[in-house]
């Protein structure tokens, strides 16, 4: 059993509580699927994954339904309580063994080395600790493990991206359950140590009004082989 318990490494059991944001997350995600064609994008960061894989940040569990048959487990880890109790309803429509369990992205509560890959999808925009959240990503991950990344950051010219860092010093964090709009998921997976893969450059929604949260980016990153922990 690869989970273990977050308290024992000074997180507290619902790390992050947002119940206003988690209910409208859960109603727009779902509305997105379609609407902004999330669903296909889920396809695509998901194609080819295999063997154990763990999911930082599952919100309400919608890339359950996306996850391939070559993939034998899925850990998901979700810290808001709200979102988790829709996670785990997710999780039993599943068509693979997929086991919900709460913590932090920054103190995972599971051994190391455990998975083959890592799923991060809009989340690395919330973590409190970014640098800390890529560091246990690694810990957890076998080496030469693959972590699959779709995140939304910096982008646009000098007008968007001046929008985007007042955004993240005002409204923002508050009214969007800890979101920042000017990190840069790419750079911060180079500096702890991952080695990239093929990534590119994607606007959500793909056709239609161009917002901060637009500019988005879908890849592949790897934990070398030989690295420890």
């Amino acid at each position: 059993m690869a989970l273990r318990s977050s308290r024992s490494r000074g997180v507290p059991r619902d790390a992050v509580h947002h119940p206003l944001f988690a209910r409208y997350y859960a109603r727009a995600s779902v509305s997105a699927e379609t609407r902004l064609g999330m669903a296909r994008m889920r396809e695509r960061l998901l194609a080819g994954l295999s063997g154990r894989v763990i999911e930082i940040g599952a919100g309400n569990g919608l890339n359950f339904a996306h996850y391939p048959g070559t993939v034998s487990e899925v850990v998901a880890i979700e810290p808001e309580r709200g979102l988790r109790k829709l996670a785990v309803e997710a999780a039993l429509r599943a068509r693979l063994p997929v086991d919900v369990a709460p913590g932090a992205a920054e103190a995972l509560p599971v051994k190391s080395e455990a998975f083959d890959a890592a799923v991060v999808s809009l989340v690395l925009c919330s973590v409190r600790d970014v640098p800390r959240a890529l560091g246990e990503l690694r810990r957890v991950l076998r080496p030469g493990g693959e972590v699959r990344f779709f995140e939304h950051g910096r982008g646009g010219g000098r007008m968007m991206t001046f929008t985007q860092r007042a955004l993240d010093r005002t409204l923002w964090p508050p009214l969007g359950g800890g979101c920042h709009l000017s990190r840069e998921p790419v750079a911060a997976l180079r500096e702890a140590g991952f080695t990239l893969g093929p990534y590119r450059r994607v606007m959500m929604p793909e056709h239609g009004p161009v917002l901060p949260m637009s500019y988005c980016v879908l890849g592949t990153a790897w934990r070398e082989p030989g690295t420890e922990e």
